[in-house]
């Protein structure tokens, strides 16, 4: 059995954080621009990019999936031609791509950056991704395929709520952060603990995420729940038009299985039941509708336990977000409470 590491410093708590303090001025800065789906990150990054001589590294797992521009919503080629992107279009539907995968990859994107003296928008609503890309992975162990197999057969003949409460046994602080339907994450948890005899909450808790290369202000963007709803209506109306049926179409035609995680995604997963007859266009539409609103409430709910998150009402705030980051960039490094003057303004 392997397990893999993160290489998070060993030194003392009292030793890291002084060291912290004195490595600060080296610290690349970064900008985080998160929150729901539909809630207006993208726009944003690109004007906050053009305003600060910046670049955009997108956080977004479906994304990184070639022939897959409608129903994720990418920056337009336009906008792509203006402001470089960064981890868009770099994996094909049929490719797997982890988060680790993802902190190695926009870890090398930044260290680049860096020396071109540009500054560094991270802009996604992957929240997973963005914690590892700014404060490590805990320790994990190798996929145990057959184990995994197994599991998924219980979930298909015994219901997915009895993995839930096999887990909810071994491990009740994950089981609780879980939904009965999470068969992904349930999953994992039991293969960790079974790989290891210690439960994923435990390994979370000790390794609290604790590797932080970065000075990094995270601006969350807040919008009334009504209005992302509306939004979220128009954005699938306009998928519609732009011809998501014919993009699901012409992935199959491809070759890509309808039972590939990629194909599985928001959206794509009830296209395809329509195409293949399983469903009528309308119902297809309006389950897609549903799930992304579902999806934008787990969203926030998940960057809201994010207390270093500065929330700002937009587009209102927009000025004051182009203040804050222009103060955040443009302050000398010197001591540490400054970091907090500048996100708190």
């Amino acid at each position: 059995m392997k397990f893999h590491f993160s290489l998070c410093p060993s030194t003392p708590p009292t030793r890291r954080a002084c060291g912290a303090l004195a490595g600060q001025m080296d610290q690349p800065r970064l900008i985080a621009i998160v929150g729901p789906t539909a809630s207006g990150k993208s726009q944003l990054a690109i004007k906050i990019a053009s305003r600060i001589n910046g670049e955009i590294i997108s956080a977004d797992s479906m994304q990184l999936y070639r022939y897959m521009d409608i129903g994720t919503g990418k920056a337009s080629p336009k906008d792509r031609g203006r402001i470089p992107h960064h981890l868009i279009d770099i994996i094909f539907p049929d490719e797997t791509f982890s988060a680790a995968n993802y902190k190695e990859r926009a870890r090398g994107i930044i260290n680049a950056l860096r020396k071109t003296g540009k500054n560094i928008l991270i802009v996604g609503g992957t929240g997973l991704y963005i914690k590892v890309l700014l404060r490590g992975l805990f320790p994990s162990t190798e996929a145990d395929q057959s184990f995994r197999q197994e599991l998924r057969e219980k979930a298909h003949y015994l219901g997915r709520t009895f993995l839930w409460q096999e887990l909810q046994e071994v491990d009740p602080v994950s089981a609780s952060r879980l939904h009965p339907n999470d068969t992904v994450r349930i999953i994992r948890a039991l293969e960790v603990y079974r790989q290891t005899g210690i439960p994923l909450s435990h390994w979370q808790k000790e390794h609290s995420f604790g590797d932080r290369p970065y000075e990094v202000l995270k601006v969350g963007l807040m919008r009334e729940r009504e209005d992302i709803s509306c939004r979220i209506e128009n954005r699938v109306d306009h998928m519609v038009r732009e011809g998501f049926e014919e993009e699901v179409k012409s992935l199959l035609n491809m070759g890509y299985d309808r039972h590939l995680k990629s194909m599985r995604g928001l959206g794509y997963k009830r296209m395809v039941e329509y195409v293949f007859g399983e469903r009528d266009f309308e119902g297809a539409i309006h389950l897609i509708k549903q799930e992304t609103k579902a999806y934008a409430k787990r969203q926030l709910t998940w960057f809201r336990s994010d207390p270093e998150v500065r929330w700002v009402r937009y587009p209102q705030g927009e000025e004051r977000i182009m203040e804050i980051v222009e103060r955040f960039v443009g302050r000398e490094r010197s001591k540490p409470s400054t970091v907090k003057a500048a996100i708190n303004g």
